[in-house]
């Protein structure tokens, strides 16, 4: 990642955003990618174990997890954008959005706790259950909770000095992006309810959760457009791009976060809706078969009595 000294700004100042830079700026020496290459292999190797016992496991669900979830965090981490997250808070906000909204629901739809649950032995399965259904997981992804936090947070980095001290500090802006996937997982997991979590909620109240999380994102987004000081401080005007207004920049951010928010926001709703009526369908069906089978005892005891 590339952090720039304000006092050498005007020597050490990236090149111009291109689509070219971020093809060539790619990096793979960082903890992050070593702990997205390390989750992959797990993964793999979880659905390798199910298929050897002769079990399946969704190819979807593989895809989702590798593709756009892990493959999404390494787009905004690993990839050439990284050269820029300190000198565009557009770049920074791109990777806002994936790392705390886009990449967690495809990690949840990868569903990797259950796949967890299915290959482990039995001691590590254990554990791991006792982990889920502890007291501290049950406060954290209580959907309430979890939907403060979400919410929070952003206005807390954004709106204090936080934000500058992570541009200062390069391992503070590396545990940023870790929180903002924790924070996306925490929020979005219990909504989607693939892994057995504690706590779920009915589709209702999650599609209500969802919504009321869509009107955030728009001040956020329409604050950072729309403000009158530039987000970080001094931080971005020092660097001296040639190529960059920093104003300009600050108004595309916010577009950013503004737009990006209420897309994905809308598409999990969808999503929220498409599993509600899949489970009112399959609730249907269970009832039926289950009135189909009375029905079938009531037959076989009016002719037994016949």
């Amino acid at each position: 990642m590339l952090h720039v000294d304000p006092i050498l700004a005007a020597t050490s100042a990236p090149p111009p955003f291109t689509v070219g830079t971020v093809l060539t700026e790619t990096r793979l020496d960082s903890w992050l990618a070593l702990g997205l290459v390390l989750a992959a292999g797990l993964y793999l190797y979880g659905v390798y174990r199910l298929r050897l016992r002769g079990d399946r496991w969704p190819i979807a669900r593989t895809v989702f997890f590798i593709g756009p979830g892990l493959g999404g965090i390494a787009l905004v981490t690993v990839s050439g954008l990284h050269a820029y997250d300190t000198a565009l808070l557009s770049v920074h906000m791109i990777q806002h959005m994936v790392l705390s909204m886009v990449a967690p629901i495809f990690l949840a739809l990868g569903a990797p706790m259950t796949l967890a649950l299915r290959t482990l032995p039995v001691g590590p399965r254990k554990r791991l259950l006792a982990i889920v259904h502890s007291r501290v997981a049950r406060v954290y992804s209580f959907p309430l909770v979890a939907f403060a936090i979400f919410v929070v947070n952003p206005f807390v980095l954004y709106f204090s000095d936080l934000y500058r001290f992570t541009l200062e500090h390069a391992w503070a802006h590396e545990l940023v992006h870790a929180h903002f996937i924790m924070t996306g997982c925490v929020f979005f997991w219990p909504l989607l309810g693939l892994d057995p979590l504690p706590g779920r909620w009915p589709y209702p109240a999650r599609a209500l959760l969802m919504l009321l999380s869509v009107p955030f994102h728009t001040v956020l987004g329409l604050t950072i457009m729309q403000s009158t000081t530039l987000f970080g401080g001094d931080w971005y005007p020092s660097l001296n791009l040639a190529w960059s207004d920093p104003w300009a920049d600050q108004v595309v951010a916010g577009g950013i976060l503004w737009a990006g928010g209420e897309f994905v926001s809308v598409t999990m709703l969808a999503v929220l809706v498409v599993q509600w009526v899949k489970q009112s369908e399959r609730e249907a069906r269970r009832v039926d078969r289950e009135l189909d089978r009375q029905e079938a005892r009531e037959r076989a005891a009016d002719a037994a009595a016949t």
